[in-house]
């Protein structure tokens, strides 16, 4: 077998397997243009190197912006789009200030977790509602 269709070959194994260990769709599209020129590089044989290369490089390009436009996007929509945000997951939940808001800051226990909180000074024990997040601190107003 010639060493070019060996390498495409090889080179078109290596992108996909690559895609395993760094999922984003990327590689995975470029393995596929070097199957297709493998593939090409398999049916006519003496196509010079430079050729080949090109080849890859324009198929390359091609698959990559084929993804990016009608394949990108279209997953579907998680029914838990809030799994890894726990944060954002405590929005609308209403409980008692473990600990007061003084200087705008406090503290505010929601399942198994204490959290930090900002909003207007008030005593412990007064319910609230978590209205926004902000990285992992809780923004609240008094529940109504």
């Amino acid at each position: 077998m010639r060493w070019d269709v060996v390498a495409w070959a090889a080179i078109a194994l290596v992108l996909i397997a690559a895609e395993t260990l760094a999922p984003g769709a990327f590689m995975l599209w470029m393995g596929f243009a070097a199957a297709a020129v493998f593939l090409i590089v398999l049916v006519v044989p003496g196509l010079p190197l430079l050729a080949q290369v090109i080849a890859f490089v324009l198929l390359s390009m091609v698959a990559v912006l084929a993804y990016r436009r009608w394949f990108r996007g279209r997953e579907r929509p998680s029914d838990s789009p809030l799994l890894n945000r726990r944060a954002e997951q405590m929005l609308g939940r209403v409980a008692p200030l473990d600990q007061s808001i003084n200087s705008g800051r406090g503290r505010i226990k929601l399942d198994d977790a204490y959290w930090v909180v900002e909003g207007p000074d008030l005593v412990a024990g007064t319910p609230v509602r978590v209205v926004a997040v902000v990285g992992m601190t809780l923004r609240v107003r008094a529940a109504e």
